[in-house]
């Protein structure tokens, strides 16, 4: 049974790329350092999932998120009318998710915690999750979360709460330092649970949101 964690070497050889790069992903928050030398795999296989072969370049996560609404049938309100503009025009042209997902990929960045059951109650208020339920996935139930909270919010939640990073731990927040009133909104959407599924480390889950993603695209066009 494969470990939780890789080298940073083994990070490396799995993403296809120098063990310079693969350190500074690691910098970076893009994949989790657990401890010296050490990678949490989930956040690799995230990583990966997220990522199109090739250099497409991602979008600012103000940008993502008026992509959401705008896939989800919304006014993208917070962005200038030639950016919005631009944006529909570009989100015509794309084809295939696996664009989408690499244009997407910094709308927020994923942590991964263990957590007491006796906080999950209080972490399920603070944080706002996508409705798996949506796409026809049944949603995370027991001691799992995973939702969007606002980056400047998860120091003193996780000091309040007491939770510990941890390798396939069943807590996954999504931070983001957009308008997390406007987040709220569009995790609500299809669109953002569909952009959630696809990058699960489940095929099951990954390809239904795949599908939702590819549905999407063709409907707007």
């Amino acid at each position: 049974m494969a470990s939780d964690f890789l080298t940073i070497e083994e990070t490396a050889s799995t993403l296809g790329v120098s063990t310079r790069h693969a350190r500074r992903l690691a910098d970076s928050g893009a994949i989790i350092r657990i401890a010296r030398g050490l990678v949490d795999r989930g956040s690799v296989d995230r990583y990966l999932q997220s990522q199109r072969r090739g250099r497409t370049r991602s979008w600012a996560e103000h940008t993502a998120w008026g992509a959401v609404a705008i896939l989800s049938g919304q006014d993208a309100d917070w962005l200038g009318s030639t950016q919005a503009s631009r944006l529909r025009a570009t989100l015509r042209e794309i084809g295939d998710p696996h664009d989408l997902l690499a244009r997407m990929r910094d709308r927020a960045r994923v942590h991964t915690f263990v957590a007491h059951r006796a906080a999950l109650p209080r972490l399920q208020e603070l944080i706002a999750s996508t409705h798996l339920g949506l796409l026809g996935i049944s949603d995370a139930t027991g001691g799992s979360v995973d939702g969007y909270l606002g980056e400047a919010e998860l120091d003193t939640t996780v000091r309040t709460l007491g939770l510990r990073a941890e390798p396939g731990g069943t807590v996954i927040l999504r931070t983001t330092g957009f308008d997390f009133d406007r987040v709220r909104d569009l995790v609500t959407t299809a669109t953002a649970a569909a952009l959630d599924a696809a990058t699960s480390t489940d095929p099951r889950v990954r390809g239904v949101g795949l599908r939702a993603l590819g549905k999407a695209l063709e409907v707007y066009r």
